[in-house]
């Protein structure tokens, strides 16, 4: 077998950063916001620090894209002759997409919320009393993306350990084994 260390790294390198990013967001920058003593100030103070990490987050997400598809073309054997590594390819894949939309409505959303100035928020993702109508929704958009992502992206993971389990030389000859029989 040949190494893929280098694909390898980036996309699991891309992929941590990708989840540990937006769960660190949604726990501690989110949650650093609301203790903000000046309401109008909450918002401004979030999307600054999204804003900070919105370069590394898009960098770790095309990390992991370039990666993944090198996986993919690395393994393109085993996908066809393995049972059971397309299956959790096409998962892999429809969580990868479903993944990337959440992160670029993220990213309207967040530039939504920036535009909208110093207004009064009880936090980063939580509406207040005063808060406008159309940030007010945008915030309530945003406070459920801000665990999909998380989700998704700690799926990806799970998926990934799979795939690595499904590498092992038994798990290699029992998928092809499987494989021919199943025609």
């Amino acid at each position: 077998m040949k190494r893929n260390t280098v694909v390898r790294a980036m996309h699991d390198v891309g992929l941590a950063a990708w989840f540990g990013g937006s769960l660190m967001g949604a726990v501690g920058l989110n949650g650093a916001a609301s203790v903000v003593s000046d309401r109008n100030e909450r918002l401004r103070v979030a999307n600054a620090g999204w804003a900070r990490w919105a370069p590394i987050s898009a960098a770790g997400i095309g990390t992991y894209l370039i990666g993944s598809v090198g996986l993919l073309v690395a393994n393109r054997k085993r996908l066809a002759h393995q049972k059971g590594v397309v299956a959790s390819t096409v998962a892999k894949g429809a969580l990868t997409a479903a993944a990337v939309a959440a992160a670029a409505y993220t990213g309207v959303l967040g530039a939504k919320l920036a535009d909208a100035g110093d207004v009064s928020v009880e936090g980063a993702v939580k509406p207040g009393k005063e808060t406008p109508d159309d940030v007010a929704d945008a915030q309530r958009q945003l406070r459920v993306l801000q665990w999909v992502l998380p989700a998704v992206t700690g799926s990806l993971i799970v998926l990934t350990s799979l795939h690595g389990e499904q590498q092992r030389p038994g798990e290699v000859i029992r998928g092809a084994v499987q494989k021919v029989f199943s025609r």
